[in-house]
């Protein structure tokens, strides 16, 4: 692509971000979305001008300038790039890969509706284009193992959060003989190696539960909405496990140290949303972090042999001391 024609299409983008947010766009963010100093930003801004002599200029009380398009008609005939087409691909097969159908559902259909707006030589081409990167990039299948969930259950699920409305299950939890029925007011959904339905068991305390979603048999809405406890933070939640399953009992400040050989590696990963990496003298790497979940936590870890030594907490040391090996050919 030469030069010329990259600062079009930039200017292109630039309009369509002008015209999609609500209050345009600034000069700080022009740099930030496109990677540029102040001085490009400024030369974009001006471009923008001359090409779209509608766009709207205001300045807040900061003294800061905002464009903003409000006439789209021209950003509209651009339809969708195969850039675009194949990260909504790749989005959709990721959820089908983690058993996340409402998200499949919601994307596939977004996919649908801007392929309709094109002429179908243009939506053919796209989807043809798409594949192909999809197909270079390797993401056009993605193999591995993963709950299988009734898509039935997750759209119940899924409109009770939205509500908020209170549900009944019908649950067969690991001591149950028989699947309970169970009313519950629900909060949210983690999805890992198994998901887990994150809610309060009406008539049982203000305990979040979790309720594995492969024992969920038979899901309904009731007719009744309930109040959310507003100081429930899903991502917060989810970070007090390592995984998706949740023990509060194990819920123990974490480290792990990584030999010299294998820091390289672990550098790149990240284990927890909280963690602290610490390259020691040696060249090893320990990473530090506060969650339950020791059984997900030994699943993990015996994928790096014995490259990896548990500083504590020394439950998960025990469980894994016996399972560390040498012979891996490769680290994960």
């Amino acid at each position: 692509m030469n030069k010329r024609l990259g600062k079009a299409i930039d200017i292109m983008r630039l309009a369509e971000v002008a015209a999609a947010q609500a209050d345009g766009i600034s000069l700080v963010q022009i740099t930030e979305t496109f990677g540029v100093n102040l001085r490009t930003a400024q030369r974009m801004s001006k471009a923008l001008e001359a090409a779209f002599p509608m766009v709207e200029i205001r300045i807040d009380k900061d003294r800061r300038k905002w464009w903003k398009l409000n006439e789209q008609k021209l950003l509209h005939g651009q339809g969708i790039r195969d850039s675009e087409l194949s990260a909504l691909e790749m989005g959709i097969r990721r959820a089908e890969r983690d058993g996340a159908l409402t998200e499949v559902s919601a994307l596939t259909s977004l996919r649908d509706r801007l392929l309709a707006t094109m002429p179908s030589s243009h939506a053919r081409r796209a989807e043809a284009d798409a594949e192909a990167v999809l197909e270079a990039r390797g993401h056009a299948c993605r193999p591995g193992p993963r709950a299988k969930y009734d898509p039935l259950i997750l759209g119940t699920i899924e409109a009770a959060l939205k509500g908020p409305f209170t549900m009944q299950i019908e649950y067969a939890g690991a001591q149950d003989a028989s699947p309970r029925t169970r009313q519950i007011e629900p909060y949210g959904v983690l999805f890992g190696m198994r998901g887990y339905l994150i809610a309060r068991e009406i008539g049982n305390g203000t305990t979040y539960r979790h309720f594995r979603l492969d024992r969920v048999r038979k899901a309904q809405l009731l007719p009744s909405s309930f109040k959310r406890d507003l100081d429930f933070d899903l991502r917060a939640h989810a970070a007090r496990a390592f995984g998706s399953f949740h023990s509060e009992a194990e819920l123990a400040p974490v480290e792990w140290r990584f030999s010299p050989a294998a820091a390289p590696v672990a550098r790149d990963f990240l284990f927890h949303p909280d963690q602290e990496v610490t390259t020691e003298g040696d060249g090893s790497l320990t990473v530090r972090f506060t969650a339950g979940g020791w059984l997900e936590m030994a699943w993990h870890l015996y994928q790096w042999g014995d490259t990896v030594e548990v500083i504590s907490p020394p439950e998960l040391r025990a469980m894994v001391e016996a399972h560390r090996r040498p012979d891996f050919p490769a680290l994960p």
